[in-house]
């Protein structure tokens, strides 16, 4: 994935290499990331990962459902993440994720798409059982660059509070 400058309306009053879970205001909205995927990039992953023909055969997903090769989702997923990690996701307070909710596909990545996050706090509260750290809850939107929503997720994460 090629990368711009990041597109940001980042409103944190931290940057991620101090950010605690304080941090995270329910509310929040959060834009970050731009990163180009080239066919090279879409072919490769699929290849190791999702050998589905309309991700692996430029030929053969000219006569497929979306008439030209496409991303896997888990491709897209993982550069979600990526961007996540560098731009939304504590340096120094992030513990672990219990997991995601509705995780969906809305539309195609095509190579030379560029995507970006929009991640918005849906909720953060302290843990009832270690009052040291709490959970977040956010709505993550991938877009490409039109505009369009590609990806969709509610994400969970655990997070330290500030010492």
């Amino acid at each position: 994935m090629t990368t711009a400058a990041p597109a940001s309306t980042d409103n944190f009053a931290s940057p991620v290499e101090d950010r605690y879970f304080e941090d995270y205001v329910p509310g929040a909205v959060h834009v970050f990331g731009a990163g180009t995927l080239t066919e090279q990039e879409i072919l490769d992953f699929a290849r190791r990962f999702d050998t589905q023909s309309i991700h692996t055969d430029p030929a053969a997903a000219q006569d497929g459902p979306f008439q030209g090769l496409i991303a896997s989702g888990w491709h897209t997923t993982a550069v979600m993440m990526r961007m996540y990690a560098d731009h939304y996701l504590s340096k120094v307070a992030s513990l672990a994720s219990p997991g995601v909710d509705e995780l969906r596909w809305q539309r195609p990545v095509r190579p030379g798409d560029t995507l970006s996050v929009r991640a918005t706090v849906t909720g953060a509260r302290v843990s009832r059982s270690k009052p040291d750290r709490g959970l977040v809850h956010t709505g993550v939107e991938v877009l490409n660059q039109r505009g369009e929503t590609v990806l969709t997720m509610t994400i969970m994460n655990m997070l330290r509070r500030r010492p």
